[in-house]
């Protein structure tokens, strides 16, 4: 009896699945020309593309997640891309723990954060077939504190209509020609990352931020920010990213 419950179970998890992969790719259905990247814009680096695998999870919970946990898997959520920038259906997947800790030591959090995988759902581990096969971004990652073991993380499905709100790392370049840090001047950085609503298939890996220019108590705003045009900044354009901090350098008075 407890077997046949657990196919009963197992079955209807999978046509779940399989349903709902059907709904979103109708309604992913368009006619629009997908938008490449700019030349002059960073571009993701292709050896980092890496596919995902997961198996789905029928129930969540505490006790749930440390089963999870401790058989080596992620519990994770994958939130359908409904009206291009909010969630809606969650679906329960459990990713493998090696991966996910891979990856985010190899880019980095905010980096992982900010890039596109492929997922592909199976049946179980050691299964071949596939269920569903989509294009998603992580939109959050838990870390341990004391351990940076991976306790879940949450992804959002990034068909190429979808505009997505990503925090997009900040790269800053030019330092060593900055007029203010050639002064001795410091520098004082005040965000590492930028919230753009990006579409899905123009994703920047980072953006540069250039300090060539920037000389003592100047500073860079959201608003300096070169990306493709395509992209829309979600705060305010005078928001500070950094400042060149330091009492500017006085020539000696004479007598």
């Amino acid at each position: 009896m407890l077997a046949t419950r657990r196919g009963l179970t197992r079955a209807l998890l999978l046509r779940q699945f399989r349903q709902s992969s059907t709904a979103a790719a109708l309604a992913q259905d368009y006619d629009e020309v997908p938008l490449t990247y700019l030349e002059g814009f960073p571009k993701p680096d292709p050896k980092y593309a890496e596919t995902i695998t997961a198996i789905p999870r029928a129930l969540s919970g505490k006790n749930i997640s440390a089963k999870e946990r401790k058989a080596g898997r992620v519990p994770s959520i994958v939130f359908e891309q409904e009206d291009g920038q909010h969630g809606g259906n969650k679906r329960l997947i459990s990713v493998q723990n090696n991966q996910i800790k891979k990856l985010v030591k190899h880019l980095g959090e905010s980096y992982f954060l900010s890039r596109l995988f492929e997922l592909e759902v199976r049946p179980d581990a050691d299964s071949e077939d596939i269920i569903e096969k989509v294009r998603v971004l992580p939109r959050s990652l838990h870390l341990q504190s004391n351990t940076d073991a991976v306790l879940n993380v949450t992804f959002i499905r990034a068909p190429s209509n979808a505009l997505l709100k990503v925090d997009v790392p900040l790269v800053f370049i030019g330092d060593d020609v900055s007029p203010g840090l050639k002064k001795g001047s410091y520098l004082n950085i005040i965000k590492r990352t930028a919230k753009f609503i990006c579409p899905a298939d123009i994703i920047p890996p980072f953006i540069e931020v250039d300090l060539s220019e920037l000389d003592v108590g100047k500073k860079l705003v959201m608003g300096d920010l070169k990306v493709h045009p395509a992209l829309k900044l979600v705060r305010s354009q005078d928001e500070p990213i950094c400042k060149i901090a330091g009492a500017r350098v006085e020539q000696k008075k004479t007598k």
